[in-house]
């Protein structure tokens, strides 16, 4: 049967001075300590687990791709993700609370706006019948595209869609005008946020297309 096997080892504290198992190292592992091992000192715990998989054909992995999706209208550097991720589950939460409060499905109230312009600018915001909430940040990076990565090369940057955007709109986010906006379920977006524990920066792309999120596709 193939099989992922995923191991970590771990340091553990074998102190066995007065016959019971510390809370770090836990029973089962105590009972692994060689009668000769040093009083008090630290001891590696293997752990793996293995999970059952299937192998996919070759002809079926041919048929892997990514998504095809056109270029994004804004790309922008997203402020710190934990400082991001607290408003959005506080917008939310708002939302859960007002749903349940009129009677009303919740998941059909939690979807936040999230809208960005090429002029720094990032807005999170949500609708209902009862309140109209948003949070807006300004001076954010706009990152500059590769040629090398951009098909046309600087000719293809200049009829890019961002270069386009940027004719439009204020960096003060004040103006309607140079917005890309896509709505998202608010709890899923939470789940994405939670990549902020990994690493403080990454870079979103807004896209005027479908998005697949949490298995259901969103515009």
């Amino acid at each position: 049967m193939p099989v992922l096997a995923l191991t970590i080892v771990t340091t553990t504290s074998s102190n066995l001075s007065s016959g019971i198992p510390t809370a770090t190292s836990g029973y089962e592992d105590s009972l692994d300590v060689p009668f000769d091992d040093d009083m008090g000192g630290d001891r590696e715990t293997l752990v793996t687990q293995e999970i059952p998989v299937r192998v996919l054909a070759p002809d079926t992995v041919a048929g892997l791709h990514e998504p095809r999706c056109r270029e994004p209208d804004v790309h922008i550097l997203l402020p710190p993700l934990l400082q991001l991720k607290s408003i959005s589950d506080r917008f939310t939460k708002l939302a859960v609370a007002e749903a349940r409060a009129g009677g009303v499905a919740a998941t059909a109230t939690t979807r936040l706006e999230i809208a960005a312009n090429m002029h720094g600018c990032l807005k999170l915001s949500i609708r209902s019948d009862a309140m109209n909430i948003s949070s807006l940040w300004t001076d954010l990076s706009n990152p500059e595209l590769d040629p090398g990565q951009v098909p046309g090369g600087e000719n293809g940057i200049a009829d890019h869609p961002s270069s386009r955007m940027k004719l439009l709109g204020s960096a003060d986010g004040r103006s309607d005008e140079g917005w890309a906006v896509v709505r998202i379920d608010g709890r899923d977006w939470g789940k994405v946020m939670s990549v902020g524990r990994l690493g403080g920066r990454v870079i979103a792309c807004e896209r005027r297309i479908e998005l697949q999120v949490g298995g259901e596709s969103q515009c």
